[in-house]
């Protein structure tokens, strides 16, 4: 989408950081081990995602990198730092969060809203500021004064977007940031965080169970089962029998409806 990425506000810095895990695990209450030693290195300005079924451990993983959850094992890394050496609170500051449910104040508008992000870096707000996110996520700039009620939920979670990006992260993370949105909202919320990504030279970590989503937005698929990364491979990689059996189920699911689509449409 070149003609969107042009539009967008001349914003871009230098590339997002690295992210290691030295073999991390987490143990919940009970024994549950729900991530289970996992060693990998993200490069910086990567798109991964990460993808597997419900309790693979790939939320854990991710909440992990900005210390909503503390490993239990191993250790932790962004751009060489280990993420323990700063307080939870610094280090929030440096990185973009966006979660499904997004959780904007209810009683505030969307510029407000959005001042949140700017406000943990001591940053007064700034409306030009706010301006300028709004047009990054596509959002017209009156939408400032609007409230939360009175935007869709695409909406709700593009403002939630120019919120994690107000403090200038290098990092984002996202946690089925797109779950919740019907599918033309999701496809088209999906390609506009793709070329943000892009546009802003970020490294970016997206947690989905939908296996389609991370073929078509991310650079490298990392797939999750039982707490361990099973398959680390491109798209192509993924959709040429290159990410094993565990990779393959989940590429069946988008692969047998897109050929039902094509026998629907050839009349058969």
């Amino acid at each position: 989408h070149p003609a969107q990425r042009a539009a967008m506000p001349a914003q871009s810095q230098s590339g997002g950081p690295s992210v290691a895990f030295e073999a991390v695990a987490k143990t919940y209450t009970g024994g549950v081990r729900a991530v289970d030693g996992v060693t990998l290195h993200v490069e910086g300005g990567e798109f991964v995602a990460l993808v597997g079924a419900s309790g693979s451990g790939k939320s854990t993983l991710l909440k992990m990198i900005n210390r909503l959850h503390e490993p239990g094992e191993g250790e932790i890394a962004i751009g060489g730092e280990p993420v323990s050496d700063s307080p939870p609170h610094e280090l929030r500051r440096r990185i973009g969060y966006v979660f499904q449910n997004i959780g904007l104040f209810p009683h505030m508008n969307v510029a407000e809203n959005i001042a949140i992000g700017m406000r943990l870096t001591g940053q007064k707000r700034n409306d030009a500021r706010v301006a300028e996110l709004l047009e990054l996520v596509e959002l017209p700039a009156d939408f400032a004064r609007r409230m939360p009620d009175a935007l869709s939920g695409g909406q709700r979670q593009r403002v939630g977007v120019a919120r994690a990006l107000a403090a200038e992260p290098k990092l984002m993370l996202m946690d089925e940031p797109f779950g919740a949105l019907d599918p033309l909202t999701r496809d088209t919320l999906g390609q506009s965080v793709r070329a943000i990504h892009e546009r802003l030279g970020l490294t970016t970590i997206m947690v989905t169970h939908d296996m389609a989503e991370a073929l078509l937005l991310a650079d490298r698929i990392l797939v999750m089962e039982a707490g361990r990364i099973v398959a680390d491979a491109s798209p192509h990689g993924m959709l040429t029998g290159k990410g094993g059996a565990a990779a393959d189920a989940l590429v069946a699911v988008p692969r047998d409806q897109a050929h039902a689509l094509s026998r629907i449409e050839a009349g058969e």
